[in-house]
């Protein structure tokens, strides 16, 4: 018998910033998320089909055809929010055991997105989390809208298994869950045993993370009924001091 894991440990928006400093991570409920980043719920949840149009991941070196993704990348500095010319993401091995060292280029998100003043809204409020942690500065950041499938009957959110992800502070927000069961988030401190383990299941619920503190994981899903696939869809925002990772 599977045993569900624990709800979320939900952190009220006015608690947020100071949770993520002291704990290094903090969870919060999709009201909390547009509150966070002064933006309408109702504008978040429009997003939702843009996941029905992301191009299949190239580069999983398990031979899986499970992940389907694009990636943008954008400058927050103060108010202003730039998108910058499209570039390859890339990670060191020290990060990604499994897909680090490679430049890999996933097709852009499509200009009317990043043009619509909520998208410009998330990543400002978003910057404020970062900005808590390490001081105020331009955060260089990265995009990943991700959907995750159960196509060969498992599919695997974080294939490289527990890691960081080589940033300041990083947004897993939750966008869908449809026909699957698995899907765990985990988080756990990165110099010792502390750690807790939950289900988002609530749309633009999002986990918040210092990510020199900790590492993270998702479980593997699969699907409710194996006669119909099902699908986990996620929007990763990272944000790094300095300048974008590269070779």
């Amino acid at each position: 018998m599977t045993v569900a894991a624990p709800r979320p440990p939900l952190t009220p928006a006015a608690d947020a910033l100071d949770v993520l400093a002291r704990e290094g991570h903090a969870v919060v409920d999709a009201a909390t998320l547009a509150a966070l980043c002064a933006v309408r719920l109702t504008d978040l949840l429009a997003w939702r089909p843009r996941w029905d149009d992301l191009p299949a991941d190239r580069y999983l070196r398990d031979g899986g055809r499970y992940r389907q993704r694009r990636h943008s990348c954008f400058v927050v500095d103060g108010d202003a929010v730039r998108q910058v010319p499209h570039r390859p993401h890339w990670q060191s091995l020290e990060y990604n055991a499994l897909h680090g060292g490679i430049e890999r280029h996933f097709e852009p998100m499509a200009a009317a997105w990043t043009a619509e003043p909520a998208w410009q809204r998330l990543l400002r409020g978003l910057a404020a989390c970062a900005t808590r942690l390490r001081g105020a500065q331009p955060w260089y950041v990265e995009a990943h809208p991700f959907r995750i499938t159960t196509a060969g009957g498992i599919g695997r959110p974080t294939p490289e298994g527990a890691h960081r992800d080589g940033v300041d502070f990083v947004a897993v927000i939750l966008v869908a869950r449809q026909g699957i069961k698995g899907g765990e988030t985990r988080v756990f401190d990165a110099d010792g045993p502390k750690g807790l383990r939950f289900t988002l299941d609530e749309p633009f619920s999002a986990l918040l993370l210092d990510d020199a503190r900790v590492i993270h994981e998702s479980t593997p899903i699969q699907p409710i009924d194996a006669a119909h696939e099902g699908h986990r869809d996620t929007l990763v925002l990272t944000y790094r001091a300095g300048g974008f990772q590269g070779a």
